[in-house]
């Protein structure tokens, strides 16, 4: 594994969930499920680990675990926007160059998803790292809640260059789609400039915030996963989650 020294991997989270309200503090195992997340971001070895908190009670949730947590402001637009908030605070000196940004709501986390879209930013061209995984259940093809990453990439790359996202079925004819997974690692430049931009045009009719980077010219490239991680949207995926943390339980 490639250590980077130069990386700060931030968890932005917030308690403020229309369909799981408090997900970050819902417990698994015993313990919140932000705390999971955080405990799975520190095995991936990249770097210093912070909570991006949008409430107390998710700073101290992280704290009592024996994390670290940073108060950002609960009414940023966006989780990037908190991810930008808590470098700043935590690294004014600017010493963290690559910031790798992992969705609290991830308690079953490969720790080396982590580490798979940080290596991407070895390359100086790239802007930002992310994961897709081949969708493979024919539902998924047609379904507008899975996006769809159009990557260019020759058959059995290990990584490719993302052309486009959408919610739509693309690109057209033989050939894999690809779930896009919502991990990225960023450039530190580049995200600070990605948060001084206006939404987009096309970011504002997909609903995708990663369509804002690519308007503005920045270079994202792909890794290709075997699996998708489990996102905690709803009481379903919670249970879910539950059962596969900690299966004997009730």
């Amino acid at each position: 594994m490639k250590k980077h020294d130069d990386a700060l991997v931030v968890i932005p989270a917030r308690l403020g969930s229309t369909r799981l309200p408090d997900k970050p503090l819902a417990s698994i195992a015993g313990r919140p499920m932000i705390v999971h997340v955080w405990e799975r971001a520190v095995a991936a070895g990249l770097g210093p680990v912070v909570v991006a908190a949008a409430e107390p009670a998710i700073a101290d949730a992280v704290e009592a675990a024996g994390g670290r947590a940073v108060l950002t402001n609960p009414a940023h637009p966006s989780g990037s926007d908190r991810v930008m908030e808590a470098v700043r605070l935590v690294d004014p000196e600017a010493r963290a160059t690559r910031i790798i940004n992992v969705q609290g709501d991830l308690p079953t986390l490969d720790p080396t998803l982590l580490r798979d879209a940080a290596a991407l930013l070895d390359d100086p061209a790239v802007a930002i790292g992310t994961l897709a995984a081949r969708i493979v259940r024919e539902d998924e093809r047609t379904n507008p809640n899975v996006v769809k990453a159009v990557v260019s990439a020759p058959e059995g790359a290990a990584t490719g260059r993302a052309l486009y996202f959408t919610r739509a079925t693309a690109p057209h004819g033989d050939g894999p789609l690809w779930h896009h997974i919502g991990l990225y690692a960023w450039r530190r430049s580049a995200l600070e400039r990605f948060v001084g931009l206006a939404p987009s045009p096309l970011e504002l009719r997909e609903k995708l915030e990663q369509l804002r980077a690519l308007e503005d010219g920045m270079r994202i490239d792909v890794a290709f996963v075997e699996t998708v991680p489990l996102g905690v949207d709803t009481q379903a995926d919670l249970d879910r989650a539950r059962a596969l943390l900690h299966p004997s339980a009730p």
